[in-house]
C-alpha cells in the first residue's frame, strides 16, 4: 500500500526497496502526529506539540558510526577519525535491514539539504517511526508539493530503531549502527531512537560532498543584519556552546542555528528547522525559543512533564540535561525566509570552557583564528552524549570533529583561504565558566555575552582598548559598556589568583600538546600561536 505524494518513478519498490507493507510519502504534520499518536509513539502535549522518548540513547552515538572503505573515497576520508566498514558487511547490513523492513509500515520524507539550489543535495529518508518522519521534515528544506512530483533522491537515508545489527555479521562494534556509503548514496542507521542522528547523518554527508565544490561546511548558526544581508556573522561551536540561542537575536535575522555552507554565493542553511536544548529554557531569557514549546508540530523531546496538564519541567533533567525541541525555522519571527545570506563579515569561535580561564570574548588574527579552529577546545557538555554526566574539557576539531569525514585540514584550509578574500573578523567568545572551574565557579552570565557579541557585530567593540592575553597573546578588550570591567579579566574573577594560573598553565599546555598533531600541515603563521600559547 502507498499513500501521499511522490514521484511515480520513485516509488520505494522502484527503488529497490520490496516487501515493506506500508509506504507514507511526504505526510503532513498534522497526519505524522495522529499516526504517531495512534501507533503510541508520544502524546499529544499542549497547542500541538509531540512529546516523544527516546528510550535509552538520549543523545548521538558516535563511536558506533563508520564509513564504508571503497576505492573512490580510501584517500581522502579522515580514517582515524571514522572507522571503516567494509563493504561486503555494509552489503549484509543493507541486507539484513532491508528483511527486518518486510511486512511493516514505513514513512518517507523527500527532502533538500541546503538552502542553496547550487547546493543543495536531494535526500530521501525512511523511517521507521513516525515521528522521525515529523521530526526530519522539520529539520530539512522542505520541497514545495508540486516538486515532489519529479523528486528524485540522490542520497537515502534508512532509520529502523528496532533493527539490532550483529557486530560478527555487520563489521561494527555493537548493536547500534550508523553507516555511511559514499558510493552507494545510502546511509544505514539501527538501534536507535535518537531523532539527532538523522539530521547529523545528512551534515556528514554534507560535510563530505562540498569542499570538492569549495564550499565550506560549518558547524555554526548564522545570522545577519535587518537591513543587510550581507552583514553575516557565523557562530562556530559544539552543542552546549550557545549556538542557538547567540544566533536568535531578535535585532538580527536568524538564518539558522546549526549547519551551514559558505560558497562563492555566500552564507547558506542545510536546515529548515532547529534542534535546541531545552533545558533550563525560560521565557524570559528566550522568549521565541521558549514559545516554540508550546506550538503545532513541535516536536518535544525526552522532557519531563504533567501527565494531566502536560506542562513541560524545563529544569528536570531526569530524563536526560540533552532535553530538545525541534521546530521549524518560520517560528521564529526573525527567520530568514530564504536561509541564504552573504558573505560573513564576522567569525564568532564559541567555546564552553570548564576551566574557567578564557576571556568572554577576544579578538584573533587570522592566524590565531586558524589556531582555535583547528583546535576546536570546548566542554562536552552533559547529554549532548551517552556517558558524558558533567562538563568535560575537549578539543573537537573545526567545533564538529564528530562530523568531518575528511581530514581537518581540509576544512581548515578551505575557511583560511575564505577568511583571507573576505576580510572577516574572528572573535573568541567563552560561554563556559567564570570565577573559577567547573564545580567553584559559574556559568557566563548570558547578557554580558550578548552584550559583548552586540558590540562586536555592531562594530563599537573596535574603539575598545585591548590588552594582550598573558596565555594565549590574542586581544581582549578592557572595558565594554554594560559589562563589568572584571568580567573581562578573568584572573581577577577568581578569589585565588595562584589557583587561575595553575589553571591557565594546565589548559595552555593542553592546547599545545593537542596541536601537536597538526603541525606539520599549518603554516609557520598558525604555527607560531602555537609557540606563543605554549
Amino acid at each position: 500500500m502507498e499513500a501521499g505524494r511522490v514521484n511515480p518513478t520513485q516509488t520505494l519498490e522502484k527503488t529497490g526497496i520490496t516487501g515493506v507493507a506500508t509506504a507514507h510519502y511526504n505526510l503532513r504534520e498534522s497526519a505524522l502526529i495522529e499516526i504517531a499518536i495512534k501507533k503510541g509513539e508520544g502524546e499529544l502535549g499542549q497547542g500541538g506539540t509531540i512529546l516523544v522518548s527516546t528510550g535509552k540513547f538520549t543523545g548521538r552515538s558516535p563511536k558506533d558510526k563508520f564509513v564504508v572503505d571503497e576505492p573512490s573515497v580510501k584517500d581522502t576520508i579522515w580514517w582515524e577519525n571514522n572507522p571503516p566498514m567494509a563493504a561486503d558487511a555494509f552489503d549484509q547490513l543493507h541486507a539484513d535491514m532491508l528483511a527486518h523492513m518486510g511486512g511493516k509500515e514505513y514513512y518517507i520524507q523527500d527532502l533538500f539539504g541546503g538552502a542553496d539550489p547550487d547546493y543543495r543535495v536531494n535526500v530521501r529518508m525512511v523511517t521507521e517511526l513516525a515521528w522521525h518522519s515529523l521530526f526530519i521534515r522539520t529539520m530539512l528544506r522542505r520541497p514545495e508539493p508540486e516538486e515532489l512530483d519529479s523528486f528524485v533522491p540522490e542520497y537515502t537515508v534508512i532509520n529502523c530503531p528496532t533493527f539490532k545489527a550483529d557486530p560478527s555479521k555487520h563489521g561494527c562494534r555493537t548493536d547500534t549502527v550508523i553507516a555511511i556509503s559514499i558510493e552507494k548514496k545510502l546511509i544505514l542507521i539501527g538501534g536507535t531512537e535518537y531523532a539527532g542522528e538523522n539530521k547529523k547523518s545528512v551534515f556528514s554527508l554534507l560535510n563530505y560532498l562540498l569542499p570538492d565544490h569549495g564550499v565550506m561546511p560549518m558547524h555554526c548558526s548564522a545570522n545577519h543584519a535587518k537591513d543587510d544581508t550581507d552583514d553575516v556573522a557565523v557562530f562556530f561551536g559544539l552543542s552546549g556552546t550557545g549556538k542557538t540561542t547567540l544566533s536568535a537575536d531578535p535585532n538580527r535575522i536568524l538564518i539558522g542555528d546549526d549547519e551551514h555552507g559558505w560558497s562563492d554565493n555566500g552564507t547558506f542553511n542545510f536546515e529548515g528547522g532547529c534542534y535546541a536544548k531545552t533545558i533550563n529554557l525560560s521565557q524570559e531569557a528566550e522568549p521565541e525559543i521558549y514559545a516554540t514549546t508550546q506550538k503545532f508540530g513541535t516536536v518535544i523531546e525526552n522532557m519531563v512533564y504533567d501527565p494531566f496538564t502536560k506542562e513541560l519541567d524545563f529544569d528536570d533533567d531526569s530524563l536526560t540535561a540533552n532535553m530538545r525541541c525541534a521546530y521549524p525555522l518560520h517560528y521564529i519571527s526573525n527567520a530568514s525566509e530564504t536561509g541564504l545570506g552573504g558573505t560573513p563579515r564576522n567569525i564568532i569561535m564559541l567555546t564552553c570552557d570548564a576551566f574557567g580561564v578564557l576571556p568572554p570574548i577576544a579578538r584573533l588574527t587570522p592566524a590565531q583564528a586558524m589556531y582555535h579552529f583547528l583546535s576546536g577546545f570546548t566542554s562536552k557538555v552533559a547529554g549532548t552524549e551517552r556517558g558524558v554526566t558533567e562538563p568535560q574539557p575537549t578539543f573537537s576539531t573545526c567545533f564538529g570533529a564528530p562530523f568531518m569525514p575528511r581530514r581537518p585540514e581540509a576544512y581548515g584550509a578551505l575557511l583560511r583561504d575564505r577568511i583571507a578574500d573576505s576580510g572577516a573578523t574572528c572573535w573568541l567568545v567563552n560561554t563556559g565558566w567564570t570565577g573559577g572551574a567547573y564545580g567553584t565557579g559559574s556559568r557566563m552570565p548570558i547578557h554580558a555575552t550578548r552584550t559583548l557579541l552586540t558590540a562586536a557585530l555592531d562594530g563599537s567593540l573596535k574603539d575598545a582598548e585591548f590588552r594582550k592575553d598573558e596565555n594565549f597573546g590574542f586581544d581582549v578588550p578592557t572595558s565594554c559598556e554594560g559589562v563589568a570591567d572584571v568580567l573581562l579579566d578573568p584572573r581577577r574573577t577568581w578569589d585565588n589568583p595562584e589557583s587561575y594560573d595553575r589553571n591557565a598553565a594546565k589548559l595552555v599546555q593542553m592546547f599545545s600538546d593537542n596541536f601537536a598533531q597538526y603541525e606539520e600541515y599549518v603554516s609557520d603563521d598558525v604555527l607560531a600561536e602555537k609557540v606563543k600559547a605554549g
